[in-house]
């Protein structure tokens, strides 16, 4: 039946690399509930627009330009691509709440924002880790063909430090990954406040 949870939707944010699926996953799977990656809508609403109807979601493919430009940068676009799907996001988890199927949303594009506004059915968590090295580390495990992990990893740093300001203005829990053996638990009791 899965453990015992006050919420309908959990919002799992954080930045790439720093390790959503790894706990996400299992937080489903402990709760008994259905895992959602938002990702997956991303890139179905990449698929059915164009630059000219949606130009911040396609951005990073018209702009070249982009590739050479610094972590902050690319930062300030990620979060505008963030807040470009936000009613897109807000819209599922009230789907969720309206048919009242409990799912764990995980994703790079959510944001803490999500988590407010539906009362106590929808909890939010942001996982930052503020350590690059683990991060390129995540990244290289990962995607181990790729390269540009320490850059990149640089990025969800500073993608990571600006979420986790954005939760703690909002009340919304953050809370660091690892050490992995006990990240679901800290996150269920992350999620139980």
């Amino acid at each position: 039946m899965g453990e015992n949870r006050a919420w309908t939707v959990a919002v799992v944010c954080g930045a790439s690399g720093v390790g959503k699926s790894s706990v996400a996953l299992p937080l489903a799977d402990r709760c008994g509930v259905s895992l959602g990656a938002t990702d997956d809508i991303i890139t179905a609403l990449r698929t059915i627009t164009t630059p000219h109807d949606q130009p911040l979601l396609h951005h990073w493919d018209t702009h070249p330009e982009c590739r050479s430009w610094s972590p902050a940068q690319i930062a300030d676009l990620h979060l505008s691509v963030s807040d470009v799907v936000l009613a897109g996001m807000r819209a599922v988890i009230a789907d969720h709440l309206e048919c009242a199927v409990p799912v764990v949303l995980e994703g790079e594009h959510l944001v803490p924002e999500l988590a407010t506004g539906f009362g106590d059915a929808v909890r939010g968590v942001v996982l930052y880790e503020p350590d690059a090295d683990r991060i390129a580390a995540n990244r290289r495990a990962r995607e181990p063909d790729l390269d540009h992990h320490d850059f990149r990893a640089e990025v969800s740093v500073e993608i990571g430090a600006r979420l986790a300001v954005r939760a703690r203005a909002l009340g919304v829990p953050v809370v660091r990954p690892s050490p992995w053996q006990d990240g679901v638990s800290r996150v269920l009791a992350a999620l139980s406040r």
